[in-house]
């Protein structure tokens, strides 16, 4: 598992180089030499999104993604469990609903390329897949974690019951 993460942490390491790169070379193109590159708008756009999603997916711990804590805070350890079963079978079960048809758009955009590289779409919306992917397995396991009672996230607010 930690072979995986750290290959997770150097693929979106690399995500993030390429789009910093692709940034500089916008930057000296359009302002040092006065002749934007369109490939680099578009290449720029594309690693962004798979940035985001590619750290959503595998970088993001699940204690560090935006929540809403007022009301765990208050409950007790069994409150909790109930709400982090509840919130992982939710969002785990949504994502999963939501893979087929995802995929089915992400295959079918395959047969358009983008507009400046030719990069076929499908290349594009991927991580969205991966994405969901990531989310159903992460849910299964925080269930399973929930289940045996342990992995329970600590408070943001540093605060406890």
């Amino acid at each position: 598992m930690r072979r995986l993460r750290r290959l997770a942490d150097w693929v979106g390491g690399a995500l993030f180089l390429a789009l910093f790169l692709t940034f500089l070379v916008q930057i000296a193109a359009r302002f040092g030499f006065h002749r934007p590159l369109a490939w680099t708008d578009e290449l720029a756009v594309i690693l962004y999104v798979w940035v985001i999603l590619w750290a959503a997916a595998f970088m993001v711990p699940e204690r560090e993604h935006v929540v809403f804590d007022l009301v765990w805070n208050r409950a007790g350890p069994g409150g909790r469990r109930i709400m982090r079963l509840a919130g992982h079978l939710m969002i785990g079960g949504l994502a999963l609903v939501a893979i087929p048809a995802n995929w089915d758009y992400v295959r079918f955009m395959a047969r358009e390329g983008t507009p400046v590289l030719g990069l076929p779409f499908m290349w594009v919306f991927l991580p969205l897949v991966i994405l969901l992917v990531a989310i159903v397995l992460r849910s299964l396991r925080g269930m399973a974690d929930c289940v045996r009672g342990r992995d329970d996230p600590p408070s943001l607010t540093g605060t406890s019951s």
